[in-house]
């Protein structure tokens, strides 16, 4: 399985997606952090899933970082087909398209990877500002169809200062995973974070 490293930083490329269905599937997250407090870096590796079936509509997996601007900041592996996909022109094309993104105002997005099913993608964040933490399953356009179960391996959150309670943040809809620490709150680690099948309607 090849691995890709993507940072999570500001980027250039605007993207905007047109929205006629629009819908979030399972996900773990966890946040608000204690008054004060922030996440200063946050990691995680999501082992790509087969895509979507049927291989419609514009899907989005992607872990995320709320700041305290309100900005949004994201890794996203996207599953979408035709004109104006950078990764699949026709639909027996089976890539993912990986990149890195900010959500301001407008969404912005950074140099986009194809990927295979299978591959590893690793999103590193880091700076002052990150008040919670988690992933997402979000389609646009057209109906997805069915998301394969997926995994987010090795994640970590590294907080400003001790956050003993972060624990009681977390809150899973059809995904499942440990949220523990060994140094009293300041560093919280998942092994896997397993995301369930997913069929929009």
């Amino acid at each position: 399985m090849r691995s890709t490293l993507l940072p999570l930083l500001p980027v250039a490329a605007a993207s905007v997606v047109p929205r006629q269905y629009f819908s979030f599937g399972n996900y773990f997250s966890t946040g608000p952090t204690a008054t004060g407090t922030f996440i200063i870096e946050a990691t995680t590796t999501l082992v790509l899933p087969a895509l979507n079936s049927p291989h419609n509509g514009n899907l989005g997996l992607w872990p995320g970082m709320g700041m305290d601007d309100g900005d949004l900041v994201q890794g996203l592996a996207i599953s979408t087909v035709g004109v104006g996909s950078p990764c699949n022109l026709v639909a027996s094309e089976v890539k993912w398209c990986v990149t890195a993104s900010t959500l301001e105002e407008n969404q912005e997005d950074g140099a986009v990877f194809k990927a295979n099913p299978g591959d590893k993608v690793t999103y590193l964040s880091s700076g002052r500002g990150g008040l919670g933490w988690g992933t997402a399953m979000e389609c646009q356009q057209a109906n997805c169809g069915t998301v394969p179960t997926h995994h987010y391996l090795d994640t970590k959150l590294t907080m400003s200062a001790p956050n003993p309670n972060y624990k009681n943040t977390l809150a899973l809809n059809g995904a499942s995973g440990n949220l523990v620490t060994a140094d009293g709150g300041t560093t919280w680690t998942v092994a896997d974070i397993t995301v369930n099948q997913y069929t929009y309607t």
